[in-house]
């Protein structure tokens, strides 16, 4: 359409023939040689190549023979350039950074799972972002080859960031070896500048600055060897992870914020050692998942709070906000740091549920799969030391929560039972509460109340 118009405009301006095979000689020159022709030019000869071949058959007034003879050669040219520029188009994806969630803006890139070159399959995981909650997998969008990596390890993105260049093509992998050899002659060339920049220098030295030239130096090579002073040898400076960091942020805050007070009371673990060892192989049989001590805490816990509903709300400026639901955050160490997924409904939940969800949201977090919207929210917290061997703490309240239930190691004690002395295994637990909301007496309360129902679990079954 392009060439008709201008055809058109050439015939009715009464334009001579010789000035516009001129001008047509001069845009087959652009279009032989690909490097002078931008993006839009080289869209705009697709565009318009498909009218080239009908453009010499044009029937042309007398006189117009320089006309024909341009457009055949602009013709010919067109189908050159076209084919090769159209077999390599949509060859290449690019893999983006994914959605992090609504209350995460940027994360750093962790490490590469791949490496320049290597095959990969599509939404296999590339990368890995960490955040200041979770780790996301950027994942490929396409199977091929990856061409090369546009960020770096370390590095900030953000969602919709590029990160890398896959190649689907057949010989892209041919192609991904040069692009990794091209920083390498980047870095070699700036050597050379280096010393015409070190020359200038010293012809100025011995002008006036030779006093001040060994003055300025030192400070800088001080500053870069203090880390590594023969005191400090065997130290080893790295960086934070994100998520180290946040749980710091947190923690501190909750230090800053709360008035933190804790209570402790001990528990005799016989009845619910012995529930579970009477029925642990029909449970399983029946559920297939074991049963542990850990639901049988947090159906305490569910009772004590539905008995202390206090201890189930918190502080929003000067409002109090009384949940009427019951979700439990379960604290879970991981290689990367603290995790705390969210068991939701848990006041609606049975033994089996309880347990189902706790081995799927604990195998996530070790994993490095969870989500963030299963670690979001929680009204209630309850951490396990014990199975590190903790014998007692004072557990840290997690915002925006008013409390914390942390349990122990279980340890053989001597306890008076009926007037004699026998050795029981006992557990302490300890309550971590915002004594701005909630008083002292609604803490020994709860912990009372834990201790119960752990103690003789038949008073779930009664509701007393």
């Amino acid at each position: 359409m392009m060439l008709r118009a201008v055809i058109r405009r050439a015939t009715t301006k009464g334009s001579s023939p010789s000035l516009f095979g001129k001008s047509l000689q001069s845009s087959r020159v652009a279009a032989s040689s690909p490097s002078l022709l931008t993006g839009s030019e080289t869209g705009a000869f697709l565009h318009c190549g498909n009218h080239a071949r009908s453009f010499h058959n044009l029937a042309l007034p007398a006189g117009n023979s320089g006309i024909s003879r341009s457009a055949s050669l602009v013709s010919s040219t067109l189908q050159r350039w076209v084919r090769p520029f159209s077999s390599e188009s949509g060859d290449t994806v690019e893999a983006v950074v994914p959605h992090m969630g609504e209350s995460i803006t940027d994360g750093t890139l962790a490490t590469f799972l791949k490496k320049p070159g290597e095959r990969v399959q599509a939404d296999e995981a590339i990368a890995q972002i960490e955040t200041d909650k979770v780790t996301i997998d950027i994942a490929s969008p396409a199977s091929g080859v990856i061409q090369e990596f546009l960020v770096k390890e370390g590095d900030t993105v953000e969602p919709g960031t590029k990160v890398a260049i896959i190649s689907k093509s057949e010989d892209a992998a041919s192609q991904a070896t040069p692009s990794q050899k091209i920083p390498e002659t980047t870095d070699s060339k700036p050597s050379p500048p280096a010393e015409d920049k070190q020359k200038p220098k010293v012809e100025s030295a011995p002008v006036a600055e030779k006093p001040k030239a060994p003055s300025s130096p030192p400070p800088p090579k001080q500053s870069a060897k203090e880390p590594q002073l023969p005191p400090k040898e065997r130290e080893r400076r790295v960086p934070m992870t994100r998520l180290r960091k946040r749980v710091a942020t947190r923690l501190k805050d909750s230090q800053n914020t709360f008035a933190l007070l804790t209570t402790f009371n001990e528990v005799d673990m016989t009845n619910l050692m012995k529930l579970r060892s009477q029925y642990k192989d029909a449970f399983y049989e029946k559920h297939g998942v074991k049963l542990g001590l850990m639901s049988g805490f947090i159906k305490a816990a569910v009772s004590a709070l539905q008995h202390q509903p206090v201890v189930n709300a918190v502080i929003d400026g000067d409002d109090i906000i009384y949940r009427d639901y019951v979700d439990i955050s379960i604290a879970v160490g991981t290689s990367k740091g603290l995790v705390v997924p969210v068991i939701r409904g848990a006041d609606k939940m049975n033994f089996a549920e309880i347990e189902k969800t706790i081995n799927t949201l604990a195998r996530k977090a070790n994993e490095g799969t969870i989500s963030i919207d299963e670690m979001a929210g929680g009204s209630f917290t309850v951490s396990n030391g014990g199975v590190y061997g903790s014998l007692i703490s004072t557990p840290i309240i997690n915002p925006p929560q008013s409390a914390i239930l942390g349990m122990h190691s279980i340890v053989s004690r001597p306890m008076v039972v009926g007037g004699s002395v026998v050795p029981r295994p006992m557990m302490y637990v300890a309550l971590t509460y915002d004594h701005r909301l909630i008083d002292g007496r609604e803490a020994v309360y709860f912990l009372r109340r834990v201790k119960d129902v752990v103690e003789d679990p038949q008073r779930l079954l009664l509701d007393i």
